[in-house]
């Protein structure tokens, strides 16, 4: 049958009727390319991270109520840190501290990024803050949650030591994270 139909194929390609060059033909220098059989035919495959490294953390989807973690449900606001999750004691970006902030210091190895979600939107943080986690040779990046968890999930997959602060995005549906890991 796939005989039959790579033929089918490659007569339709052969059908096609030749153009001559002209000069109206010349002076578009367009060029429109068509897949070969081989193309055709061939599968894509996606691998998810945490079988192939089930030792990276990777956060698989978020909610208005939480996120998942490898598998793992986390029920609002969450720092994660390399091989741990935990409840963050944030309500939204007003609530965040340098103290709300410190356990990312404390930890041995030390932490190279914190990726910050917001929420629906990106939100500035207080200066002090940003200005704390600098002194302290850590590279806050602040953005939407649903950036903030593709962020974290490409930092770790390029084996980055990095945290992650996360507001839940209020409204709408559950959704995947978006992933930057495709084969």
């Amino acid at each position: 049958m796939a005989v039959f139909a790579s033929a089918a194929l490659r007569g339709l390609t052969r059908s096609v009727p030749v153009l001559r060059p002209t000069s109206w033909w010349l002076s578009q220098r367009s060029q429109h390319l068509t897949p070969v059989d081989d193309e055709l035919f061939q599968k894509t495959t996606i691998t998810l991270l945490e079988k192939d490294s089930p030792h990276i953390m990777y956060i698989d989807t978020y909610s208005p109520r939480g996120f998942t973690v490898n598998g793992n449900r986390v029920v609002g606001p969450c720092a994660l840190v390399p091989n741990s999750v935990m409840q963050w004691n944030v309500g939204s970006h007003r609530d965040i501290t340098e103290e709300s902030f410190s356990l990312f210091w404390m930890l041995e190895p030390r932490i190279e990024i914190v990726v910050v979600g917001t929420g629906d939107h990106m939100e500035k943080l207080q200066p002090e803050i940003l200005k704390a986690m600098r002194k302290r040779g850590i590279a806050v990046e602040v953005q939407d949650t649903p950036n903030a968890c593709a962020t974290f999930n490409f930092l770790c997959n390029e084996g980055r030591i990095a945290g992650a602060a996360l507001i839940p995005p209020p409204g709408g549906s559950p959704a995947a994270a978006p992933s930057s890991h495709v084969e």
